[in-house]
């Protein structure tokens, strides 16, 4: 899908935006290859369309932003690459939050993050912990994060609740699984883009998602802008959300 301009959103001219903004962040590879660059040059542009698109998130009166960072699948690519991908983490959690701090936005980290690299794992809670005043923006990274495992986690401590004796089996509804999901202090996305043309939602949100609004675009993620997510609010605030009524 490629997106037409619509600057409603952007100029500010009443359109309401979603709330929460989620995307999956394809084709850094593919616009390396396209222009002869190892892997690693996509992805280092593609952490700059990041922090481009964080900020522009908050301009244009987004309240979440999730950007799905690493999956648990992505472990299956070359270690060099996951290396690679793991050093770009490291240096933009120590030095760009202190952007995010100046801007005001809060950051938070879904998954099973604890099992990287110790190091990391330190500069991440330190900056989640610095950051949890800021009130502007709140910008989500899904980190070694699947959807998948995520749902199953929750029901094995709500199993572990009723064998302990402190939870009525009967009591389980989809409130009580909802809320030992890492996402059970922000909205639910009401919109999921995923860039460079792919349309799937890779194990990602998927409990969350089941009244989200789905974009597929074509432009490769180092090329997505704020122009670009302006024109997707856009695209948002023309459909009609019933969410299972008339």
């Amino acid at each position: 899908m490629t997106l037409a301009a619509a600057p409603n959103i952007a100029s500010g001219q009443g359109a309401k935006p979603p709330r929460h903004v989620a995307i999956i962040m394809d084709g850094n590879g593919r616009w390396a290859k396209r222009r002869l660059l190892p892997r690693i040059a996509g992805h280092k542009k593609g952490v700059e369309a990041a922090k481009v698109v964080a900020r522009a998130a908050g301009d244009l009166g987004v309240e979440v932003l999730t950007l799905y960072a690493f999956s648990t699948e992505n472990w299956r690519r070359p270690a060099d690459e996951v290396s690679d991908l793991m050093a770009l983490l490291h240096h933009f959690i120590e030095h760009d939050v202190k952007e995010l701090q100046q801007n005001g936005v809060r950051l938070k980290v879904i998954g099973e993050y604890q099992t990287l690299q110790p190091d990391l794992v330190d500069l991440i809670d330190r900056a989640v912990q610095d950051t949890a005043g800021n009130t502007r923006t709140t910008l989500v990274i899904a980190l070694n994060y699947g959807s998948q495992a995520e749902i199953a986690r929750a029901a094995q401590s709500l199993a572990a609740d009723v064998r302990q004796g402190v939870l009525d089996v009967n009591a389980i509804d989809a409130a009580a699984l909802e809320a030992r999901l890492y996402t059970a202090d922000i909205p639910p996305p009401d919109l999921i883009i995923r860039t460079s043309g792919e349309q799937r939602l890779s194990n990602f949100l998927m409990w969350q998602a089941a009244y989200a609004e789905l974009m597929f675009v074509d432009t490769l993620w180092p090329d997505f802008g704020k122009s670009h997510l302006a024109d997707a609010l856009n695209v948002y605030a023309a459909r009609e959300r019933r969410f299972g009524g008339l």
